[in-house]
């Protein structure tokens, strides 16, 4: 709100010094502090909330050390990820932007799947919450949502080069820029490698001429998986203190590196990277995410003064699927999200071994001493904080090898 009237102080009034609202840069800078802020300041306010409505956690015996000193502490602490990420970007960002509109609606939906599942397990006393199929069916729907925006909108472009270049002033030097023309396209990037485009409509090109009208067959079915299996990886990560928080920033600060250079044609033609316009506005929602996330850590380090609940988890792991796919890196997801992906794949090796071993041998054996991963390592005899602090460093190593694909091929 606040782009739109320094916007009218800038081009109606001439007030000198309100264009400073057209950088993003200067924006997401804003965006930053207001939500660190008000996750950090009005964060303990949500919690003694919380703690008056009795909403705390109900924790399952899992014969972990220090598992029972945590019942009791107050969960549903993603509506502070939530407000502090929602306000600045009511605040900071174009709200015309198709990028912008998407990551709201998914934030919102996403928290209110959450939302209704903790207080499922909280006030209706069912540890289990929102039945499974209803979660999924939640989460296809974003996804047809998601996918058929990006598909069928008109504003959801990426360039084609021409080949020519354009030549203008921009301060003090002249800078050469490619002549582009938009066009709608479900491209996407595939890391490591050399002229590293495809696109999801070459799957069809079997069918023959006009098979590129087909693509959203491929497309949104691709868009629904990722945002099913992403949200899932989130909210199996949120097991111990500030692990799910800590990780989702460190990956969500690599996309702000994404899709700032995606949505600006000097930078992504010196890159040689795919040029989405208006992508580069996603840089103000995830500045403002991001501040919500560490403020929201504040209180999540170890101990806990609250959880996050699957209002958190589901809602992060939706915005970081969707950001993803909007700038054309889902590919990179696996290596992004590398430990959303490991421990969703150690609940998955964990349970079809033991059904194998148990149909094979008569009884069940195990794999991990426990899943998710983090639960193997508590097993061991691990603190939670070293469990958090590693996963933190593999996750920032797993972050700047995914920028370095933008040159690496």
């Amino acid at each position: 709100m606040l782009y739109y009237l320094f916007d009218y102080f800038n081009k109606v009034l001439n007030i000198s010094g309100t264009g400073v609202f057209q950088y993003i840069t200067f924006r997401s800078s804003l965006a930053f502090i207001l939500s660190l802020l008000l996750s950090t300041i009005y964060g303990k306010r949500v919690i003694k909330f919380l703690q008056r409505q009795q909403v705390g956690e109900t924790i399952r015996e899992l014969g972990l050390e220090g598992q029972n000193e945590k019942a009791g502490t107050p969960t549903m602490g993603g509506l502070i990820i939530i407000f502090a990420t929602l306000i600045p970007v009511l605040l900071f960002a174009k709200l015309h932007n198709i990028y912008i509109v998407l990551l709201i609606v998914t934030t919102l939906w996403m928290g209110t799947i959450g939302f209704i599942d903790d207080y499922i397990k909280i006030f209706k006393k069912d540890k289990q919450g929102l039945k499974g199929i209803f979660k999924v069916f939640g989460q296809v729907g974003l996804g047809l949502i998601v996918g058929s925006v990006l598909y069928f909108n008109p504003h959801v472009t990426v360039r084609t080069d021409t080949g020519k270049t354009d030549i203008f002033k921009q301060t003090t030097e002249t800078v050469v820029a490619p002549v582009s023309l938009e066009e709608k396209s479900t491209a996407t990037t595939i890391p490591f490698v050399k002229n590293n485009e495809f696109d999801y409509a070459e799957v069809l090109s079997f069918m023959g001429d006009g098979y590129e009208k087909w693509a959203w067959i491929i497309f949104i079915p691709v868009v629904i998986f990722i945002i099913t299996a992403v949200s899932n990886g989130a909210n199996l990560t949120d097991g111990i203190d500030g692990l799910a928080a800590g990780t989702s920033a460190i990956s969500v600060l690599a996309l702000a590196i994404f899709t700032f250079v995606s949505g600006n044609i000097i930078f992504s033609n010196y890159l040689n990277i795919m040029y989405i316009p208006n992508s580069g506005e996603m840089t103000v929602f995830i500045a403002a995410f991001v501040g919500a996330l560490i403020g929201f850590l504040w209180y999540n380090s170890y101990p806990a003064s609250v959880f996050m609940g699957d209002t958190g988890s589901l809602t992060i792991g939706g915005v970081i699927a969707v950001l993803a796919i909007a700038v054309r890196k889902e590919l990179l997801i696996p290596l992004l999200c590398g430990i959303f992906l490991v421990e969703n794949f150690s609940v998955v090796l964990q349970v079809s071994y033991f059904k194998y071993t148990k149909k094979r041998f008569g009884e069940g054996r195990r794999i991990f001493l426990m899943s998710p991963l983090h639960h193997h390592y508590q097993k061991k005899g691990y603190h939670e904080s070293k469990i958090v602090t590693r996963f933190w460093i593999v996750a920032i190593m797993l972050a700047i090898l995914s920028i370095v694909t933008l040159k690496l091929r």
